[in-house]
């Protein structure tokens, strides 16, 4: 009983950093149907800027420096996915294959970038010491990181639902969404909202690349490669836009994953392409997708 409450608990805070990741993916493609491959590097990006305040700016890492790690990082990628929207993807709207080419362009470079200055070795994060600890439930001995993973990725799939559904910039890119033209026509500025979405989508994988860093045990320039594949899965299998959807998904396959994982040894990444495949086949428009018109 002690294993399986180790790996449920431990696959629902991987689950909970592949949402981080595709939360981002999902809105920006499902809302705004720009294919980015760049998303891997909003989450290089952000990793890299905590490691920056948390070595830089603080000396001794604590819990509110670890905070405010993760949340310049947040910010940094948001920025970054921002300045990426209007100096690119506004020129790019439609053109979904060269949104393709030219996403996976700007992540060569700053994969490049990132790397020449802080080299391809894996860096460590700080953290504070109670990282460390772990806590006990019944006769499992669970890692306190695991559930701090869990609680981010609650808050935010709790902000975005909100601000989705009951402010004014949320109803705005849903309505752009349905019908940009129209809305443009009624005075209201669409673009401003698109831009919105990006650094929303931009932010969540900054936050995500900070944990990630601490779930991996290192900072890498080639950390967001891997994460991005696992995003796009659990964006597919939620359905395109589903900010539910993809949190649904990302519980089922990083849950799948560490079972599998320990009881077939290695077959974990088969299982869920083996879901992946399962969804496609079955319902092409993902647990919680629609179906487009």
């Amino acid at each position: 009983m002690s294993t399986f409450l180790l790996i449920l608990i431990t696959g629902i805070g991987l689950g909970a950093l592949y949402f981080l990741v595709a939360s981002g993916l999902s809105l920006i493609y499902g809302l705004m149907g720009v294919l980015n491959f760049a998303h891997g590097a909003f989450l290089t990006i952000g990793a890299f800027t905590g490691l920056w305040i948390s070595t830089k700016v603080f000396s001794n890492p604590t819990t509110w420096t670890f905070i405010v790690s993760m949340l310049a990082g947040g910010i940094m990628a948001g920025l970054f996915a921002l300045l990426m929207e209007q100096l690119v993807i506004t020129r790019l709207y439609n053109r979904h294959i060269d949104q393709a080419l030219v996403t996976v362009g700007v992540s060569l470079v700053v994969t490049a970038l990132l790397g020449g200055w802080f080299g391809f070795d894996a860096q460590f994060l700080p953290t504070p010491l109670w990282f460390m600890n772990a806590v006990t439930i019944g006769d499992a001995i669970i890692p306190v990181d695991r559930f701090i993973y869990i609680v981010v990725a609650a808050i935010l799939l709790i902000a975005m639902l909100s601000i989705l559904r009951f402010t004014r910039i949320g109803l705005i890119i849903r309505a752009g969404v349905e019908n940009r033209a129209m809305v443009t026509a009624l005075g209201i500025n669409v673009r401003l909202a698109f831009s919105t979405v990006f650094f929303i989508g931009g932010f969540a994988a900054g936050v995500g690349g900070v944990l990630i860093s601490v779930f991996s045990y290192g900072v890498s320039p080639l950390m967001g490669g891997s994460w991005l594949i696992y995003g796009f899965i659990v964006v597919v299998v939620g359905g395109m836009g589903s900010i539910a959807g993809s949190a649904i998904a990302a519980m089922l396959i990083g849950i799948t994953n560490q079972f599998a994982n320990y009881y077939f040894t290695g077959l974990g990444d088969f299982v869920v392409v083996i879901i992946l495949a399962a969804v496609l086949l079955t319902k092409p428009t993902g647990l919680l997708g629609k179906v487009s018109h």
